[in-house]
């Protein structure tokens, strides 16, 4: 069975290596919306994959320490394009939750990225 529990950050960021007058090299900021899925077995005494809140304890420091920063500034994610972001995210949730499948995350309400830890 796959669970998903959703997140939402406002960060900016830039991106430094497109061409000069692409609009995304000048700083501006995004509303992520971050849907991270797990799979596992369903626990038949607990009735769950694993517990939401378990989920929440775990991402929730992640988002907070990107929530309202410039993303360009945090290690690893100078170049913080939306899927170097989702792999950025992947690597620092899979160790602390190993049932982490999938992880989508939007940059706008139309556009985004699907990482699943190839």
């Amino acid at each position: 069975m796959q669970i998903f529990k959703e997140f939402t950050f406002d960060s900016a960021h830039f991106l430094p290596n497109v061409p000069e007058g692409h609009k995304c090299k000048a700083i501006h900021g995004h509303t992520y919306r971050l849907r991270a899925f797990f799979e596992g077995d369903l626990d038949q005494h607990l009735g769950w994959v694993i517990d939401f809140a378990d989920i929440k304890k775990t991402i929730n420091p992640i988002i907070k320490s990107i929530d309202h920063k410039l993303l360009n500034d945090i290690p690893g994610l100078e170049n913080p394009t939306c899927e170097i972001i989702a792999v950025w995210l992947w690597e620092k949730i899979k160790p602390e939750i190993q049932q982490l499948c999938k992880i989508e995350l939007n940059e706008t309400p139309t556009s985004g990225a699907v990482y699943k830890g190839y």
